[in-house]
């Protein structure tokens, strides 16, 4: 037999089954239906899910809402660019805009208190990724997705986009603050 040349027998699956071959195939076969099976148990009954409440809108019904919670709920403004930072009462509904590369306004919320996070994006696709926490949401231009959290610690979260969205991805970073 050479290296360059093809084997003699090319039908493989002509061959008899190796009795360990075969164990491992059935042992990876009953672990796959397992994962199966708890895939779809932590997606029914799991805690950690978050709302599949999405709306469809556009960039200036969003704006609108989002820029009458800014007008109602500021209490200071921040940075450079004087970002307003919107502090607003439990049980309320709080907009988050995405858009070329910034997050728009700065949040404060209360710990142990629920709110309804509306997130959109004004131009291209981003990503919501709450740090130091696990929350991750594709933002998608045209939908309004709605996120009921509680904050249980308080403390300064960055906003990341991790989504790559262009030349500026990089600094596309927002703050939210739980007191």
């Amino acid at each position: 037999m050479s290296a360059i040349l093809p084997p003699a027998e090319r039908l493989w699956w002509k061959h008899p089954l190796d009795r360990v071959e075969g164990t491992w195939i059935v042992i990876a076969l009953v672990w796959c239906l397992m994962m199966f099976v708890m895939m779809v148990g932590w997606h029914v009954y799991g805690r950690q899910n978050l709302s599949p409440e999405t709306y469809r809108t556009n960039p200036e019904q969003f704006s609108a809402k989002a820029q009458a919670m800014v007008d109602k709920y500021t209490v200071r403004t921040e940075t450079a660019d004087k970002i307003p930072v919107v502090h607003p009462p439990a049980g309320s509904d709080v907009y988050l805009v995405a858009r070329l590369w910034a997050w728009w306004p700065i949040i404060e919320l209360e710990k142990d208190k629920t709110y309804r996070l509306h997130l959109t994006s004004m131009d291209y696709n981003h990503g919501f990724s709450l740090q130091p926490t696990n929350i991750n949401i594709q933002v998608v231009p045209g939908f309004e997705h709605v996120v009921k959290v509680t904050p249980n610690q308080s403390g300064q979260f960055s906003v990341v986009c991790n989504e790559y969205c262009g030349i500026n991805h990089h600094t596309m970073v927002g703050r939210i603050y739980v007191k």
